[in-house]
């Protein structure tokens, strides 16, 4: 199982990019996805994240700012990015979990904002 995130770059502050990730191989049933953020220097944080049936939660900075999408047969978990600030950069990681309770990682898509 691999996933590929992608959409990332630099962006200027107020940008609206939108990160995407794709799993490719054999998934059983993906339970949860989401996105993490790792600032550099910093642990890697909860960004953003949506269960199987479509609930969303998100962590607070970003709350108003980031969406989550998911389309289950494409195996795709989005993330619509709008009124970047400097305080968002980072790489993005996107991670999804099978009902056996396997997480699978992507591999990170870099984001700079530029104020």
């Amino acid at each position: 199982v691999q996933l590929q995130a992608y959409g990332g770059g630099l962006v200027q502050a107020g940008g609206s990019p939108r990160l995407s990730c794709a799993a490719s191989g054999t998934i059983f049933r993906i339970n949860g996805m989401a996105w993490y953020r790792q600032a550099p220097g910093k642990q890697r944080d909860f960004v953003a994240g949506i269960s199987r049936s479509g609930s969303t939660n998100y962590a607070d900075s970003v709350k108003g700012r980031f969406t989550i999408s998911r389309d289950n047969a494409k195996k795709v978990v989005s993330m619509q990015m709008n009124s970047l600030k400097p305080e968002d950069t980072g790489v993005y990681y996107c991670a999804m979990s099978d009902v056996g309770g396997s997480t699978y990682w992507g591999q990170g898509t870099e984001v700079t904002v530029s104020s």
